[in-house]
C-alpha cells in the first residue's frame, strides 16, 4: 500500500475567540503555522524520517516568539524561564526528554540528544544542559528567551490576585481578562506528529510551561505517555492543563484505546479529550496521526492553533472551534 506522508502541528489551546482576534495577529499565527507545515512536509517529501520531521517542526515553533516554547517562553514566579521538551520514535519506542532547562535555545534538540546519546529518557536542569551542550546543542544567555509581551503577561499574573505574587495563568485563556486575545489564557505548548514514507510515526512536544509557575514545576510536555507518545499505531502530542494530562496519561491513553479496545483514531481521541479529561477538569487538546495517515486534532476549549499537511497537498490550518473548513479532515473542536 502506498503511504502518503503527513505532518500535523499545534501551537496551544485555550480561550481563543474570533470576535476578539486582532486581524494582523491572526494572520501572523496562520502564516507561522503554514510555514512550519510546509517545512515539515518538504522534509517528508525528501525522504526524511518522521522523527526528523517532528523535531524540525518543533524547533521552528520554538524559534517563533508567537508561541510559548523556546523564544517567547513564559516567566516563572521568579522571573526566569524553565523549559521542557520530549521526542519519541514510534518505530523503536526510543524517547528522550528534558525538563527545567534555562539556557537551551531549542529544548527539542536537547530532548533528541538525550535520546541519542545518554542511555536515559529524561534529564533535568543544569546537568541536562551540560550534557546536551557536549553533544552540540546550542546554549544561550537566559535573557535570549525574553520578550516584552511575555514580561508584561508575567506582571499581570503577579498583580491579578493583588498579592504581588499573583496567580498562575495558562497561556491562551483570557476569558477573565479585559483583552480576550491576550495570551494569558492559552495553554502554551507546541507539538508535532508525523507519518513518514516508511510507515513510521513520531511525536515531539515542547513548552515554556505556565505563566508565573513555581520554579521547578514540570508539566506533562516532557513526560512520555502524558504529553508525548508514539508507537506503531499512532503518534500523539498534547496541550492543556498539564497536571490533568499527567493524571490521565493522556497521550498513551489514546494509544491504549486503539490497541486494546480497537477504537479508531477519531473515536479514541474524542473519548479522551471530550469525555475523560473534562471529568477531572482537564482542558486543552491534542494532535494525532495514525499508521494509515488519518489525522485528528480534537480540543475541548474555544480554540487551538493547529494544522496539518500531506505531501503533495497544501497546508490546512485552523484556530477556532468553528474553523473547520472540511469536516473530513477531523479539525475537531467545540461546535
Amino acid at each position: 500500500m502506498s503511504i502518503t506522508p503527513v505532518i500535523a502541528i499545534h501551537g496551544g489551546a485555550g480561550t481563543i475567540l474570533r470576535a476578539s482576534m486582532n486581524p494582523k495577529l491572526e494572520a501572523d499565527y496562520r502564516r507561522a503555522l503554514q510555514d512550519v507545515l510546509r517545512a515539515g512536509a518538504a522534509l517528508l517529501a525528501g525522504g526524511a524520517s518522521a522523527l526528523d520531521a517532528v523535531t524540525e517542526a518543533v524547533r521552528l515553533l520554538e524559534e517563533c516568539a508567537l508561541f510559548n516554547a523556546g523564544k517567547g517562553a513564559v516567566y516563572t514566579d521568579a522571573g526566569t524561564h524553565e523549559m521542557d521538551a520530549c521526542v519519541m520514535d514510534g518505530a523503536t519506542l526510543a524517547a528522550g526528554a528534558v525538563a527545567g532547562v534555562t539556557r537551551v535555545r531549542n529544548p527539542v534538540l536537547a530532548a533528541r540528544a538525550v535520546m541519542a546519546h545518554s542511555g536515559h529518557v529524561l534529564m533535568i536542569g543544569p546537568a541536562a544542559q551540560e550534557f546536551v551542550a557536549r553533544h552540540g546543542v546550542e546554549l544561550v544567555a537566559p535573557d535570549w528567551f525574553a520578550t516584552p509581551e511575555r514580561h508584561a503577561q508575567w506582571l499581570r499574573a503577579r498583580q491579578q490576585a493583588g498579592t504581588g505574587s499573583g496567580a498562575v495563568l495558562l497561556d491562551h485563556d483570557a476569558a477573565s481578562l479585559a483583552a480576550p486575545l491576550d495570551p494569558d489564557s492559552k495553554f502554551g505548548t507546541v507539538g508535532a506528529v508525523a507519518l513518514d514514507a516508511h510507515g513510521h510515526l513520531a511525536a515531539a512536544t515542547s513548552t515554556g510551561g505556565v505563566t508565573n509557575k513555581r520554579v521547578g514545576r514540570v508539566g506533562d510536555s516532557p513526560i512520555v505517555g502524558a504529553g508525548c507518545y508514539a508507537n506503531h499505531l499512532v503518534a500523539v502530542s498534547t496541550t492543556g492543563t498539564g497536571e490533568m494530562f499527567m493524571r490521565a496519561v493522556t497521550a498513551h491513553d489514546v494509544c491504549a484505546l486503539m490497541e486494546y479496545a480497537g477504537l479508531s483514531l477519531q473515536a479514541a481521541t474524542q473519548r479522551v479529550i471530550m469525555d475523560k479529561l473534562p471529568h477531572i477538569g482537564g482542558r486543552g487538546g491534542l494532535i494525532a496521526v495514525d499508521a494509515q495517515g488519518q489525522v485528528a486534532l480534537p480540543f475541548n476549549t474555544e480554540g487551538m492553533y493547529r494544522g496539518y499537511a500531506r505531501v503533495g497537498g497544501e497546508p490546512v490550518c485552523a484556530i477556532y472551534g468553528a474553523d473547520n473548513a472540511d469536516p473530513s479532515t477531523a479539525m475537531l473542536g467545540p461546535s
